[in-house]
């Protein structure tokens, strides 16, 4: 999926919304765990009840990868499925790599050609080596970690390391050489909206995807206030607020109902920008 494609998807369906599929064996309903395949069939139901007000999926491959073969089989056959039932979906492994050289190859072959991935998030530690094997699939993204929403970010991302910018404005300046906005978008995290304006300066035409709606409490209103552009360029992730939202047999009519919250209210948002004007 282009950025043409990924743009055009979010005004056809008046939304930003990826659900994050972070599938816990601990957290699923009782139901669910009595079936064959729990994992699978959880998100089955997840991803039917939620794909019409979803713009993309974001498995978090530490969830599937820690339940070893099983694991990895789940993730394929989840792929597969929103592939084939959803081919209009963007997809994101939430897989955080961060290595160099032929592991990065093979970190990128993993995702991009064996589980046909739209996307993969990657951390910049190690510089262009960590990022370059994932820039050479045409079509492919990569997403660079650049400002998160966890606390311990300011253990790192705030350094100023004798420059003027701190260090994740220095990663978003760097990284700028090595991609575009075709092919390359920015971990932004919502608790931190205040600070997307300086985001902004350094990527102003790039996606972001954003996680922290929901429950790590960040503000949906906010990120489209300080995050949005000309062409939206926000996916806004919410994972256990959605999947989670009920324990009974009936979690995925819940989780339907928290996925249309979201989408109407993003629905809002988009249409007094006038983002929705002419579509």
């Amino acid at each position: 999926m282009n950025f043409k494609q990924l743009t055009e998807a979010i005004r056809r369906k008046k939304s930003f919304l990826c659900v994050g599929l972070d599938t816990d064996l601990d957290k699923l309903p009782p139901v669910i765990r009595k079936s064959e395949n729990p994992v699978f069939e959880f998100n089955k139901r997840i991803i039917d009840a939620t794909a019409p007000f979803s713009i993309a999926f974001k498995p978090n491959i530490a969830f599937y990868e820690s339940q070893g073969a099983d694991g990895w089989q789940n993730l394929q056959r989840t792929a597969e499925y929103i592939r084939k039932n959803y081919p209009g979906i963007f997809l994101i492994a939430d897989a955080k790599r961060g290595d160099i050289g032929n592991s990065s190859e093979k970190y990128a072959a993993t995702f991009f050609e064996k589980y046909d991935f739209d996307a993969v998030t990657v951390s910049p530690y190690m510089g262009i080596d960590s990022v370059g094997p994932f820039l050479k699939y045409p079509g492919k993204w990569v997403i660079v970690l650049a400002l998160t929403s966890n606390k311990g970010a300011e253990d790192f991302q705030f350094i100023r390391t004798g420059r003027s910018e701190r260090l994740f404005e220095t990663v978003l300046k760097t990284s700028l050489a090595w991609g575009d906005k075709e092919n390359m978008m920015f971990v932004a995290g919502a608790t931190r909206a205040n600070m997307f304006v300086v985001v902004r300066e350094y990527v102003p035409d790039h996606f972001l995807l954003v996680p922290g709606v929901g429950t790590q409490g960040g503000s949906l209103e906010d990120v489209f206030r300080y995050g949005r552009n000309a062409h939206c360029g926000l996916i806004v992730n919410a994972s256990r607020s959605i999947i989670y939202a009920d324990g009974s047999d009936k979690f995925d009519e819940a989780a339907r109902q928290r996925a249309e919250e979201m989408q109407l209210l993003m629905a809002d948002l988009l249409d007094k920008a006038g983002f929705l004007e002419n579509c």
